[in-house]
Parts: C-alpha cells; sequence; structure tokens
C-alpha cells in the first residue's frame, strides 16, 4: 500500500523558515516525480513545486520562486521542501503527491498518490 506522510508544518512568523518533509513508502521511489502543492482555506489546491525522479530538474510557482527549494534524497524516500521568508499568504495545508511521469508536472491530476498534508500557518 502506497503512503505519502508528510510533516513539518507548524505556525512561523512572517520572513521565517520551516522544512516539510515527505516520506514515501513506494518500493520505486527513485522512478516518481514529486510534487508539492497547497490548499487555503476557501481556495483551490495549487501547485507549489516539483523534482523529478532522479532531482535532476526542479520547478516552482512563481510565487515561491527564490524563497522555496526543494530537494529529494532517494536513499530515505523523502522530499524536502525548505521554505524561507515565508509570508501570510503561504498559509495552507501542504500536501505532496508523487508522479509515474518521472518529470514532475504542475497539474494535479498527473498525481496519482496524495498524502493526508500538514498545516502552515504564517502570521504577520
Amino acid at each position: 500500500q502506497v503512503q505519502l506522510v508528510e510533516s513539518g508544518g507548524g505556525s512561523v512568523q512572517a520572513g521565517g523558515s520551516l522544512r516539510l518533509s515527505c516520506a514515501a513508502s513506494l518500493r520505486t521511489f527513485s522512478s516518481y516525480a514529486i510534487g508539492w502543492f497547497r490548499q487555503a482555506p476557501g481556495k483551490a489546491r495549487e501547485f507549489v513545486s516539483a523534482i523529478s525522479y532522479s532531482g535532476g530538474s526542479r520547478s516552482y510557482a512563481d510565487s515561491v520562486k527564490g524563497r522555496f527549494v526543494i530537494v529529494r534524497d532517494n536513499a530515505r524516500n523523502t522530499v524536502y521542501l525548505q521554505m524561507n521568508s515565508v509570508e501570510p499568504v503561504d498559509t495552507a495545508v501542504y500536501y505532496c503527491a508523487a508522479s509515474s511521469r518521472m518529470w514532475g508536472t504542475s497539474s494535479p491530476s498527473d498525481y496519482a498518490y496524495w498524502g493526508q498534508g500538514t498545516q502552515v500557518t504564517v502570521s504577520s
């Protein structure tokens, strides 16, 4: 059974940092692209970042580019999202997801497996 478990969320002041983790039970983890999405109250789920199966290709939403960094450790079946210079608009539930497309996309429909999410709250 495939499981993705996010951790590292919490409350932080604007300008601070958080590191989210996504641990996957996928047997062939290194064959999957991993994406991060977020959903704020009353808003649609939106793409944040994605990393290819090897980690060689990364993409970011314009709203987080230059502030967030995505990396993966295939030996630990884990992907990290380092969030720096956070802003109140970053407040949302953050989800990680796995895609067999290998290169990662910004479309939620390309991701077959999803975690339960972790709450991030940024105060001003």
